[in-house]
């Protein structure tokens, strides 16, 4: 079972990022965001390379908790979850920051 999906996309390849965390689907906030971080999110979706890595909520905002911020990924890693982030990631963020990408 996935841990990230992409939802109120077009495609299944594209949307808002969310993460599974502690039961519950929360989202990622902008902080760092970037194709690097994309791309990562679309192989583990078996969706492609990435097109854009998104800030501001582009495709909507989501509920629930703010899982992840500052994402730091190296672009080599498997699954989003395993990508490092910054200090103090999700301070200041909500959920107008949501992140999105779409995928090829």
């Amino acid at each position: 079972k996935k841990n990230v999906r992409l939802v109120d996309g077009n495609s299944r390849c594209a949307g808002r990022v969310e993460v599974h965390h502690k039961g519950q689907w929360g989202t990622v906030c902008e902080n760092f965001w970037d194709m690097t971080d994309a791309a990562v999110v679309c192989r583990e979706l078996d969706c492609g390379e990435p097109v854009d890595a998104l800030g501001g909520a582009h495709f909507g905002q989501g509920s629930g908790p703010i899982w992840m911020g500052g994402v730091l990924c190296t672009g080599s890693e498997s699954t989003l979850k395993n990508c490092g982030s910054s200090g103090g990631s999700i301070h200041g963020c909500t959920h107008n920051l949501d992140v999105s990408v779409i995928c090829s």
